[in-house]
């Protein structure tokens, strides 16, 4: 399995709209996604109050290209977002399983 970390940071004075795209959106989309095997949210603390977060599990790499296409390694975007950004990073790991 494939652990993939994709962590936001919303521009300054769009931390609002940007949550309301992360719950009303975001949230839903991955929970619904087929492959996916367990979505992990975090929204921001009020020492990163313009941080989000997504830890998802991959059943496999190749349900995640399923998904994002063969440029996995790079952080997609919704266009709904794009505006509401200041920059985004993305991780992937082999999941240990413990």
């Amino acid at each position: 399995m494939i652990m993939r970390i994709f962590q936001v940071v919303a521009r300054p004075g769009k931390e609002k709209e940007f949550g309301t795209f992360f719950y009303e959106t975001a949230i839903p989309l991955m929970k619904g996604t087929k492959g996916i095997v367990n979505v992990l949210p975090g929204a921001p603390r009020k020492e990163s109050p313009r941080e989000f977060s997504f830890v998802m599990v991959w059943e496999s790499l190749d349900a995640l290209k399923a998904f994002v296409g063969e440029d996995f390694a790079s952080p997609h975007i919704d266009p709904a977002e794009a505006e509401l950004v200041e920059s985004r990073t993305i991780k992937h790991y082999d999941l240990v399983e413990a």
